[in-house]
């Protein structure tokens, strides 16, 4: 009898454990994986497809892997594709309109969505000069990558780098006469 018992809990909690993992194989999340083709048209609507089913809370990283596939093809059209992918992500509610602009903007206009607008403010802007420059330069690294390795704008580019080196002189000559009033 007690052996009966035995296995009856035994096979009960056989039945439970099955249970738990067929409930966890159900409720996982997706797999999220990156694009599997060097051509990006096909990445995107990879991508796009991932991002409906679920995945949208990767978006940082399919962006990326966008950027390096269209490393390997650049073209001006590229800019394009780029601001049709991010209305895409705002219709879809994956981005609001100024993540999409910030986005757009960060890679692919010459315009520094990291500066701020009272970037020549003493009491703002100079106690932490350095971190605005190092923040800007980081945003012009990503401008290479987008104006110059994925769209072929040079021209861009260079006004882009054209005004970061202003900034950098702007809040030398703020700073610099901020101290000078104190």
């Amino acid at each position: 009898m007690t052996s009966l018992i035995s296995s009856n809990k035994a096979a009960a909690l056989m039945l439970a454990m099955m249970a738990l993992v067929l409930n966890a194989c159900a409720t996982s999340p997706p797999p999220c994986g990156s694009p599997t083709t060097k051509n990006l048209a096909t990445a995107i609507v990879q991508v796009e497809h991932e991002l409906d089913s679920g995945c949208s809370a990767h978006f940082d990283r399919f962006f990326d892997d966008l950027l390096s596939i269209a490393e390997g093809d650049p073209k001006p059209e590229n800019k394009r594709v780029f601001s049709d992918h991010l209305l895409w992500a705002t219709d879809r509610g994956i981005l609001s309109q100024r993540q999409a602009k910030e986005y757009y903007n960060r890679y692919f206009n010459v315009k520094f969505v990291s500066l701020e607008s009272d970037y020549n403010n003493c009491s703002h802007t100079c106690p932490r000069r350095d971190r605005v420059m190092l923040t800007m330069e980081r945003e012009l690294s990503d401008k290479e990558r987008g104006l110059l390795r994925v769209s072929l704008d040079n021209a861009a580019y260079y006004r882009a780098d054209e005004l970061y080196q202003e900034v950098e002189l702007v809040l030398e000559a703020t700073c610099t006469a901020c101290e000078a009033a104190r």
